[in-house]
């Protein structure tokens, strides 16, 4: 493993009690890119996921970022430099807009620097670049599911982070606010520069939205690359159990993955050899 990246795992081995999750792991994320972790339910992506964010300490190996051990860097800087937005985070009660994206310029406070004027161009930035101006004075508890997750993603640029970590952004979404709330992430990853780590369960999004999958099961990497590169029949099959065909996406230059059932088995495995992906 090349040490070049800001962030990577070593050889860790992740567990909760007397139950391990993740064995001997070692991941690399790419500088600048945006990386989605798939693979079944419970094969430890949102382990991994709180390991990296420094959330869970590995029982053995390191978690490095910019050369060190996670869990060496004081939590204020770690805060400084990786934002983490958990799955279904909840507000407080009544706690308005302004206020909760405040809260991510906390890691940036001291008794020796208070709220300043830059702490409040920082949020109001933020607010604009993630839609939500308008909200601003609304409570959190009152917006819609899509809207919350703008808000939240909006605390975590108003952290200042070159690394996001996104825990199922998209739960509990529909398909159109899902596409918003990922068009938002690659714009965050476009413009912005920012390097972005999320774990999704719609295999379709987590292809068109990624520069690199990772694809796990049973606590273990089985594949990593473009997706391009990982997705294939064979790989959903032996990650998923899933029988699956995979064609070129008419909207986006990626692949698409089309489910069979035993409905449409012979339909879907002949149109399957008739429209492979292209290489």
């Amino acid at each position: 493993m090349s040490t070049t990246a800001r962030l990577h795992a070593s050889n860790v081995t992740l567990g909760y009690g007397d139950r391990l999750i993740v064995e001997g792991l070692d991941l690399e994320i790419p500088q600048g890119g945006v990386t989605t972790i798939i693979g079944p339910n419970g094969c430890g992506k949102s382990t991994l996921l709180r390991a990296l964010g420094r959330l869970l300490k590995p029982r053995e190996g390191s978690v490095i970022l910019d050369g060190r051990s996670i869990h060496s860097l004081r939590t204020k800087e770690v805060a400084r430099l990786v934002g983490l937005l958990p799955q279904a985070p909840i507000a407080p009660e009544g706690l308005a807009v302004a206020d909760l994206v405040a809260r991510g310029r906390h890691p940036h406070q001291s008794w020796m620097r208070q709220w300043s004027a830059d702490d409040e161009h920082v949020v109001a930035a933020a607010l604009e670049l993630t839609g939500i101006t308008e909200l601003a004075d609304r409570p959190v508890d009152e917006l819609s599911g899509g809207q919350r997750q703008r808000v939240w993603i909006s605390m975590a640029l108003a952290q200042g982070t070159d690394i996001l970590l996104l825990d199922e952004p998209t739960t509990y979404l529909d398909l159109s606010h899902a596409l918003d709330v990922l068009d938002l992430v690659d714009r965050l990853h476009d413009e912005m520069g920012r390097t972005v780590v999320m774990v999704l369960h719609d295999l379709n999004l987590a292809v068109r939205y990624s520069d690199h999958l990772v694809v796990m099961k049973a606590g273990r990497i089985i594949a990593s690359g473009a997706p391009r590169e990982v997705i294939t029949p064979a790989l959903l099959d032996e990650a998923f159990g899933l029988r699956a065909a995979v064609i070129e996406d008419p909207a986006s230059d990626a692949p698409l993955i089309v489910p069979i059932g035993t409905r449409h088995v012979h339909a879907g495995l002949a149109g399957s050899e008739k429209q492979p992906a292209r290489a």
